[in-house]
């Protein structure tokens, strides 16, 4: 009788310990209705396999009125886009394809989820960009490069023969925002990933991805005519190396025909490239492009190149790419960070943008936070995004954004694409932290439309995953629209950056100056902080970086007097009691700054306590133990940073602010065991 009594409890708890809340349904938490839209109220002609997807997404959640699915070749203009027209009764969706088609299925299947009318609809959509892609840092042993999620979402080791169900969970998420391109490996690329078995393996995933409008890609290494074919060498002049890539570009295409092409990090930190042979970028490029024309490729050429020289690296992507200008073919699109260092918390954005005038270009942004905290802060980043894409290079006159640079509104650029480096690895929450699957969100938002805002992303992505309830949106909206900029408070704020801890990058470590090592891989390097100030002169006097960005910037920023303040010790080396515009000393105001990121973070968590009935027990947990992370680690940066810039500037950390907590030669011995791979 006990066991009895036993074996009902189990009974009774386990459907609530199954159904436990894990974040795995990311945004998409439609209701599910029992006796939702019938299939005769869902019009559509033709069979296609994403056309039933679309169709199966409005049998299952949708509640509204009577929905039908057209494809109309005169959309043709509006690419991936559609219209949504509608009225009380039903609902007409039309779109040139069948992609299109189900990207406005999940349009009013999110204006149903945040409670928007439905009614009397009028809407056209078409993507800022032909390219929304994810670039995914995976390595072919299950590890990730810069991932902070758990091991790689691709179990190479199971395939072809064993399918993990969330390869499609991954799919029809990113279909839901507009992603439609993957690469599924780390841009550091093993030339393994172009053996015959691994392209079996590639095979199976773009089958799957294929239905919700997936394109794969592959990072390549340039060393694979020689690692894998057994060549004299890998010099894209060579016709023998010609032969090889050619030989392989078929054998993707039988497997895979609506393959994307291919993604290039050469000759830069290590990685093999054409300068190995006396080579350029370009023809290294288009030896690639040439080859994957025939079938529709493009080949994405990182600018990400620097070496141990004595010029600011800042300034080395332009003074190697520029020369190149219209030397690449059409079908190669140079693929530029959005800052000219990498990925900081605030950098200005790359000058290459708008200097390449004959080329096409992409921006790349890095959505895992490996200068952020990893996925242990709530750093929301639509503002990061929101900034490099809004700022105007001034190279076709004003009004030239970034964001305009790269979609073809002011070029005719053949090409258009935006990437974003993934934060997704096999954690149930697939990114680490709740807060990072907005992330996620924000990007393929703003790849489909640039010109939404972070605060609407951030409005659809809550209601999306939270409630519609104006108690909780309100307050939690204002904490993720500030996160950013109290990120860069608490860790570099006006213009610092780079002064993380050695290679893995968390936490804090501005006295970083490991002997022998390169100098510019070192936080010294970059905040350049002596008894006289701190800051990096990029100015005429210095290293005249300022000269790489078009009139008026240019000036703008080499004035320190209009240099924006944010960006003050980017460009400028700067006395410890220049007056700043508020009246106080830049110490006084740096050490305002790091105290007010402290602050900040301590609001989240008041918050975010206060939110717990809107939430459920587990993620409201979840994320409660990541604030208090943030919370320790926000004072981490701000105690070693003032009491190591303190040891120049030798004035008193100001009585209003509050005392550190920490020794500074106590700082100096933390040495994490983390490693830049997951």
């Amino acid at each position: 009788m006990q066991n009895f009594r036993i074996y009902i409890i189990a009974f009774l708890l386990f459907p609530l310990s199954f159904f436990a809340e894990d974040g795995s349904q990311l945004w998409l938490r439609f209701p599910n209705v029992k006796n939702g839209i019938s299939s005769d109220k869902i019009i559509s002609k033709g069979k296609n396999p994403t056309l039933e997807i679309a169709k199966k997404e409005l049998r299952t959640y949708w509640q509204g009125q009577a929905v039908e699915l057209r494809t109309e070749k005169s959309l043709k203009h509006l690419k991936d886009g559609y219209t949504i027209k509608s009225n009380s009764d039903k609902i007409i969706i039309s779109a040139a394809k069948e992609t299109g088609l189900l990207y406005a299925v999940y349009h009013i299947l999110r204006l149903q989820q945040t409670k928007s009318d439905v009614n009397y609809l009028n809407i056209t959509e078409k993507p800022s960009y032909d390219v929304r892609i994810l670039n995914h840092w995976d390595n072919l042993d299950g590890s990730v490069e810069r991932g902070y999620a758990g091991k790689s979402l691709w179990k190479w080791e199971d395939l072809p023969n064993k399918i993990s169900p969330r390869y499609e969970e991954y799919a029809r998420a990113n279909a839901s925002i507009g992603i439609n391109s993957v690469v599924l490996n780390n841009v550091n690329a093993s030339p393994n990933m172009l053996r015959t078995d691994y392209l079996q393996k590639v095979k199976v995933l773009a089958d799957i991805f294929r239905p919700y409008g997936i394109k794969v890609y592959l990072s390549v290494n340039f060393s694979s005519p020689k690692v894998l074919g057994g060549l004299e060498n890998s010099d894209p002049l060579n016709k023998n190396v010609q032969n090889w890539w050619k030989d392989k570009a078929s054998e993707i295409y039988t497997l895979i025909p609506d393959f994307g092409g291919f993604l290039v990090k050469a000759n830069s930190e290590g990685q093999p490239g054409p300068q190995d042979y006396g080579r350029t970028h370009a023809d290294g490029a288009n030896m690639m492009a040439d080859i994957l024309k025939p079938f529709g490729g493009i080949v994405m050429w990182r600018a990400f190149v620097y070496s141990p020289s004595k010029e600011d690296r800042a300034k080395q992507a332009y003074l190697e790419f520029l020369p190149l200008d219209g030397k690449f073919r059409d079908n190669v699109i140079v693929q530029i960070k959005n800052g000219p260092i990498d990925f900081q918390p605030r950098e200005p954005f790359n000058p290459l943008f708008g200097a390449l005038k004959k080329t096409s270009e992409m921006a790349e942004f890095q959505i895992t936070q490996e200068y952020l905290g990893f996925s242990n802060h709530l750093v929301f980043l639509a503002p990061l995004f929101k900034e490099t894409l809004e700022s105007d290079t001034y190279a076709d006159g004003k009004g030239s954004t970034v964001a305009k640079i790269t979609d073809g509104s002011v070029r005719n650029n053949k090409i258009t694409a935006i990437a974003g480096v993934a934060n997704i690895g096999e954690d149930a929450n697939w990114t680490g932290n709740i807060f990072a699957q907005a992330n996620w969100y924000a990007f393929g938002r703003l790849a489909w439309n640039h010109e939404l805002t972070s605060e609407q992303i951030a409005d659809e992505w809550i209601k999306m995953t939270f409630t519609n309830d104006q108690k909780f949106v309100n307050p939690v909206k204002e904490m993720m629209l500030t996160s950013r900029e109290t990120a860069v408070d608490y860790m570099m704020p006006l213009g610092l950056h780079h002064i993380f801890a050695f290679d893995h990058h968390y936490g804090p470590e501005p006295w970083g100056d490991i002997p022998g090592g390169r100098p510019d891989w070192m936080p010294v390097y970059y905040h350049k902080a002596d008894e006289n100030g701190v800051g990096f002169d990029r100015t005429n006097t210095g290293s005249n970086a300022v000269s790489q960005y078009f009139s008026p910037l240019n000036n703008t920023f080499g004035n320190i007097e209009a240099c924006p303040e944010n960006l003050l010790l980017w460009f400028h080396h700067v006395p410890w009691n220049y007056k700043m515009k508020d009246g106080k000393t830049l110490w006084e105001e740096l050490c305002f700054k790091y105290d007010s990121g402290v602050k900040n973070v301590r609001e989240y968590q008041k918050i975010w306590d206060k939110m717990e009935p809107y939430v459920d027990a587990e993620r409201f947990k979840q994320i409660q133990s990541k604030l208090k992370i943030q919370s320790k680690d926000a004072v981490w940066w701000k105690d070693a940073c003032l009491l190591y810039f303190q040891t120049f500037s030798k004035m008193r950390i100001p009585y209003d602010i509050e005392r550190p907590i920490h020794e500074l030669d106590d700082l100096k011995k933390i040495k994490l065991d983390l490693k830049h791979h997951n």
